[in-house]
């Protein structure tokens, strides 16, 4: 479904687009304004005149989009006048400075939550509810099955697997930027104090966390360990496009692991190659999904992403939201 004509916000060839405000936000090319919900690379794009985004994301954003990019940054919970609209930039507690967005224009309130997590996160600021007239959410796991475990269970899980295997290394694939950091605070909250070694996409983004302040365990790259030096019994953190690939051969008989909310769907892990699924992801559950549509009190939800159509339905049929598929 498009959105009605004349909303606060409307749909263009570049995204969603507030002309009160004369911004786009997470466009999908170049534009003058664009305001980031986070700094993963399907959000914040390169190209544009001036981004607006949270302050905790600005150095993963210039590492991402280029040092001398036109960067505006905000803290949580500020109100901006930007052109004739009202923006304030508020916690999604997916990652490392990442924002739900609120716009507000003449007698209406809009929310757009980009991707965003419930759960507790030792590595990045907690979600905030924020109410809006209109919730623009995500769907990625909008599906009754995906109920997530606290991460303090799973890194638990973790250590154990780690631990079972002194013989080999254990490398453990999750994306690089947001859920590897997020693994690593796990860990140190259980009092994991064992030197980690990262593969070098991970490494480069760990300095943003450790300035801003999150407790990490060790870390060491990969690259900074001997040819021929013994890796059994060192745990290693690395990006899927890391398996499989040459980088691999630097390691003998290793026991590997995937760490998603997709390995809660049998035979993932399977699928995609692993020995071990770990279920652990930073975007909301189905539960998450539904009490944040309910804590925004919004009259009108438009869903994106994911089950977008299952849980727009879900909302209408038993929670009496008025609620529709967002196109595009």
């Amino acid at each position: 479904m498009p959105l009605p004509t004349g909303s606060l916000l409307e749909h263009t060839p570049q995204g969603l687009y507030c002309r009160a405000a004369a911004a786009w936000i997470d466009p999908v090319g170049p534009v003058p304004r664009a305001l980031i919900t986070h700094a993963h690379a399907d959000h914040a794009r390169p190209g544009c005149g001036e981004y607006w985004a949270v302050g905790a994301s600005e150095a993963i954003l210039r590492q991402r989009l280029g040092a001398t990019i036109n960067l505006i940054p905000v803290d949580y919970g500020a109100a901006h006048r930007i052109g004739e609209a009202r923006v304030s930039f508020h916690s999604a507690g997916h990652v490392l400075g990442s924002a739900q967005i609120r716009l507000e224009a003449g007698s209406e309130s809009w929310l757009v939550s980009g991707d965003y997590k419930r759960c507790a996160d030792p590595s990045c600021s907690p979600f905030e509810p924020v109410q809006a007239d209109v919730f623009i959410t995500e769907a990625t796991f909008g599906l009754p099955i995906y109920r997530w475990q606290n991460g303090a269970e799973v890194a638990g899980e973790i250590l154990s697997w780690w631990q079972a295997a002194p013989e080999r290394p254990s490398i453990l694939f999750a994306y690089a930027f947001g859920k590897a950091q997020r693994l690593l605070a796990e860990l140190a909250a259980i009092g994991v104090k064992d030197e980690i070694l990262l593969h070098g996409a991970v490494e480069a983004l760990m300095p943003a966390y450790r300035e801003a302040g999150v407790r990490l365990p060790p870390t060491l790259p990969v690259s900074a360990i001997a040819k021929g030096e013994s890796l059994a019994g060192r745990l290693v953190i690395a990006p899927p496009s890391a398996h499989r690939s040459l980088w691999m051969k630097r390691f003998k008989l290793p026991q590997t692991a995937f760490v998603s909310g997709w390995m809660a769907v049998r035979g993932a892990r399977r699928r995609r190659g692993y020995e071990r699924g770990f279920v652990l992801s930073d975007h909301a559950d189905w539960p998450g999904l539904i009490q944040s549509v309910q804590q925004s009190c919004a009259r009108q939800v438009y869903v994106t992403h994911g089950n977008s159509e299952g849980l727009a339905r879900y909302l209408r049929e038993v929670e009496g939201i008025s609620a529709e598929p967002l196109a595009g």
